[in-house]
């Protein structure tokens, strides 16, 4: 199973916590295009076997014309095989979503939407920047199911100061009232260099309050279990069968291809990462040229990385899989050191899998660097 990422670097509008790679004008879409089918030619033999899974995020990808879409994804078709119902993902603004973009979108082969929504409270769109409103939110997921999506996700963003608890269990009550079979919720962050940290620094806008965001991450955890859907992943909660195919292969190690700038890619033994600079990308693809850094891991640095995916998925870390593919002694001492998040109730053994409680969940991160291995490069 390998899947393909194509990242469109172009955006609307600036949402002010927002540090991803993209621009607000749009002047080089063509070349940009034109550039990543370049890129596509260039790397088909990057990933064996046929593709499992397409995801284009951005970026705005949604805001791509339907002639350029059509062209982008013929030359997918022409440098690799898909599989046969494979997951085709597109990320899209609610205010990007019509009847007529719907069933082109449906008609190139996309079924599957990721509407990033954010939040159905006005007040809190205002706050972040969004380019739509609450209503918009709400007629893009009725659209997008007229038109026969029913592979919808839609993005939530908690624990910012404008919104209130009760605000928060109305966001989650009217995605699951919506028919939403898959759910990304993710606390705000100040990433640096964003609009947002600038605004908390000069105190135009509020901090953002850890233990705010501690209490909506537990409160959406239990609301979404009440609902019926499984926390198969730290940020993400589906319906039984509707997990997203091409985040969970990230999370469990599956190999994966990158086009466009900024987009990372992972072959098992090197990951790299494209140039991110809509220009330098542009020209080097002219000149038949890839742009990017590669870094080679070592075999501590594959151990970790499967110590924090594994960790943040609900089936957990694979004690018996560290034993084969990286020794018993790792395996010995990953159980040793997580016997003190086992001992306070942040984690459990359920046959050889170590797994993280709903506690645990909320110190994810913390407790995977706890359970790292030193590099024998350092």
């Amino acid at each position: 199973m390998a899947g393909l990422y194509i990242h469109i670097p172009f955006c609307r509008k600036a949402c002010h916590y927002c540090n991803f790679h993209f621009s607000t004008t749009h002047h080089q879409l063509p070349a940009m295009l034109a550039a990543m089918e370049k890129e596509l030619e260039l790397q088909k033999t990057y990933l064996s076997g046929p593709l499992a899974t397409i995801y284009l995020g951005g970026g705005t990808p949604s805001l791509i014309p339907i002639p350029m879409l059509e062209s982008l994804f013929q030359k997918i078709k022409t440098a690799f095989q898909i599989e046969a119902g494979a997951e085709i993902t597109l990320e899209t603004n609610p205010d990007d979503i019509n009847p007529a973009a719907l069933l082109a979108w449906k008609a190139i082969g996309i079924n599957r939407l990721s509407i990033g929504i954010q939040s159905f409270v006005d007040a809190d769109l205002q706050w972040m920047n969004r380019a739509h409103h609450a209503q918009q939110a709400l007629d893009s997921i009725r659209l997008a199911k007229q038109a026969g999506f029913d592979n919808l996700t839609i993005d939530l963003i908690y624990g910012t100061p404008t919104l209130s608890d009760e605000a928060w269990k109305q966001n989650v009550d009217i995605a699951i009232a919506a028919g939403i079979t898959h759910l990304s919720c993710y606390a705000l962050t100040v990433e640096p260099k964003t609009g947002l940290e600038k605004m908390i620094e000069k105190k135009q806008l509020a901090a953002v309050d850890p233990e705010k965001q501690a209490r909506h991450f537990s409160l959406l955890m239990q609301w979404m279990e009440d609902a019926g859907f499984e926390h198969y992943e730290i940020s993400n909660f589906a319906l039984p069968g509707h997990r997203s195919k091409h985040n969970s292969s990230y999370w469990s190690g599956k190999h994966y291809l990158g086009i466009g700038p900024s987009a990372h890619s992972f072959n098992g033994q090197s990951r790299q990462w494209n140039i991110a600079n809509n220009s330098l990308y542009i020209q080097g693809l002219e000149k038949n040229n890839l742009l990017f850094e590669l870094e080679t891991l070592t075999q501590e640095q594959q151990l970790n990385e499967y110590i924090m995916t594994s960790l943040r998925t609900m089936e957990g870390l694979s004690l018996n899989r560290v034993a084969d593919l990286w020794g018993h002694d790792k395996r010995d001492q990953i159980l040793f050191e997580a016997n003190k998040f086992i001992a306070r109730g942040d984690a459990f053994l359920e046959a050889d899998f170590l797994i993280l409680t709903k506690s645990g969940r909320l110190l994810a991160d913390g407790i995977a660097s706890d359970l790292f291995f030193l590099s024998n490069d350092n």
